[in-house]
């Protein structure tokens, strides 16, 4: 087990790092050689002013029209991605390792703060799936690999939860809380996770083709 552990936090979390960075790194420079190649007239009206406007009333609950017509989801949506961005970041054991491995620090969540985020999280991602089973216009459009990537990102939190809880084999969930978030960081920039790294791009590009070109507002 020992073994295990060295192997999954030692070669493996260096490899998991190394497939999210470089991985992004290419899905980036692949984005941009095709805009270049076949888009290039967006650069002609690409906008701080209108991108950066877009951007702050998409990541601003029920600022768009139709989050206000899915009210449910919206605060859902919300809650998930914070949750999900907050409880990795600044959860205290994280951070603790980041101090250890690289001299790094900074202010961490209290436990029950980042017990009651990952509880959250876990809640989100089954609304997430019961939304795409009994949906039908989500589930007219719903693959397996929706369920693999649910699942994937479900997977560290649920193994999290019970290895600080230590309900089931502590030292067998915090290999797979471990392995399970490696695994959730290789596979971001290869599949629709890459969002994260995209949105953005996406919303500048349609915030400034809307406000620029055709002075409107795309919320």
């Amino acid at each position: 087990m020992h073994d295990l552990y060295a192997f999954v936090r030692g070669p493996l979390a260096w490899a998991a790092f190394a497939l999210f960075f470089g991985g992004c790194l290419f899905r980036l420079i692949q984005l941009l050689v095709l805009v270049h190649r076949k888009e290039r007239f967006i650069y002609s009206y690409m906008s701080w002013k209108y991108g950066l406007r877009s951007i702050l009333h998409w990541i601003t609950p029920f600022a768009a029209v139709n989050m206000r017509k899915n009210r449910v989801l919206t605060v859902v949506t919300f809650a998930f991605h914070l949750g999900l961005i907050l409880t990795p970041v600044f959860l205290l054991s994280h951070v603790l390792l980041w101090e250890e491995s690289w001299g790094l620090s900074w202010w961490s969540l209290p436990d029950a703060v980042a017990d009651g985020l990952t509880v959250v999280v876990i809640a989100c991602c089954g609304y997430f799936l019961v939304r795409r089973l009994t949906r039908p216009e989500v589930r007219y459009v719903t693959s397996a690999s929706d369920f693999v990537i649910l699942a994937l990102v479900a997977a560290p939190f649920v193994t999290g939860f019970l290895a600080y809880h230590q309900w089931v084999a502590y030292e067998t969930m915090f290999i797979l809380h471990i392995l399970s978030g490696e695994i959730l960081l290789a596979v971001i920039p290869f599949t629709r996770l890459v969002h994260m790294l995209f949105a953005p791009l996406t919303r500048a590009y349609m915030g400034s083709e809307f406000g620029g070109v055709r002075h409107a507002r795309d919320w």
